[in-house]
């Protein structure tokens, strides 16, 4: 069988972020091949060298306290087959200046074929690049809109986990770089080396849609004391089948004038509004309580439980019991919390 090679990893350390953006990629690419191998007393075949980079080569600092220091600077990496950027704090003006040394770099490495990854806002110095323009990227679902609008020309899919387009991958997500890391790991070196490597690991095999995770607003905030008084009687009567006509005399409008005042003002069209009202308030079951499935399906309108799981599942990602197994307390999940005897 034709050996391997060993791909080079570069994981850039920067201020202010949350290092486990930046220590997880280490820890996988550094285990793929290695680690399981280690635990079954088999010879390891390393998939990947790994090396952590600072824009000086200092250490660098975490808002928590913790100090890093990486082996080399940007300068002193010549070629590499990986990039893995990870998220540097909140305020983007800001770290995008303090960083900017990054952006001609990536470009650079990018050019010389290497695979460059933006881990959660991580993605934005990607965008800041122009390497995402006119392509599908992803990052946190709390920060996409302020990503969609300062980089419009990305094809931003915050409802994805991971993306990929030529060469350049995103994650949504600080854990999300467990994602991206075993994504590639999979893509380069084959599905049996990245599943060994989470198994060794306790990791999941990659997540792609993080829709389910998402705290969105069913509504935009507007004014429209019209609409309001319908989205009030929505959020009461949500099990009950009502027409557009219903919802148009109750706002004391035409039809076609209430579906246009409707969707300027909550940025959705009424059956649209109504499904994701109903979506929501499903989910909002699963994570208190153990009702049945069925039941949940009917108190939210869907009388047809099949239907209802589709949907939730086109909606979030997840099924409404992966759902519940994801975020329902222990008891409810049916795992007793534990005790010590």
């Amino acid at each position: 069988m034709k050996e391997r090679p060993v791909l080079d990893v570069t994981v850039v350390l920067l201020d202010d972020g949350l290092s486990s953006t930046a220590i997880m990629p280490v820890e996988i690419f550094h285990s793929a091949g290695t680690l399981w191998n280690d635990l079954h007393d088999q010879a390891p075949q390393p998939a990947f060298r790994v090396r952590t980079v600072s824009l000086s080569g200092g250490a660098v600092r975490s808002p928590y306290g913790l100090s890093i220091t990486p082996e080399t600077s940007l300068d002193a990496i010549e070629r590499t087959d990986i990039i893995i950027v990870p998220t540097s704090g909140l305020d983007l003006d800001l770290k995008l200046v303090e960083n900017s040394a990054l952006l001609p770099w990536l470009k650079r490495h990018y050019a010389q074929g290497a695979y460059v990854a933006g881990v959660c806002m991580g993605a934005a110095y990607l965008a800041e690049a122009g390497l995402l323009d006119g392509r599908i990227a992803t990052t946190h679902w709390a920060v996409s809109d302020r990503l969609c609008a300062r980089y419009p020309k990305v094809r931003w899919r915050q409802d994805l986990f991971v993306t990929e387009d030529s060469r350049l991958l995103c994650s949504g997500g600080v854990y999300a770089s467990m994602d991206v890391s075993l994504y590639l790991v999979e893509k380069l070196c084959g599905h049996e080396v990245a599943l060994k490597c989470a198994k060794a690991l306790l990791l999941p095999m990659p997540r792609i849609h993080q829709s389910g995770y998402a705290v969105l607003p069913v509504s935009q905030p507007h004014d429209d004391s019209r609409i309001r008084q319908v989205e009030a009687f929505l959020q009461t009567n949500l099990s009950r089948d009502v027409s557009t006509q219903d919802l148009a005399d109750h706002a004391g409008l035409g039809a076609r004038t209430f579906v246009r005042h409707f969707k300027a003002a909550t940025g959705r069209l009424p059956a649209a509004y109504l499904q994701a009202l109903r979506i929501e308030a499903a989910k909002n079951m699963l994570e208190r309580d153990a009702k049945p499935i069925q039941s949940i399906s009917s108190e939210v309108g869907y009388d047809d439980v099949a239907f209802f799981r589709s949907l939730f599942k086109r909606i979030t990602g997840m099924t409404p019991t992966d759902y519940r197994a994801h975020f329902a307390p222990l008891g409810v999940r049916g795992q007793p919390a534990f005790e010590a005897p």
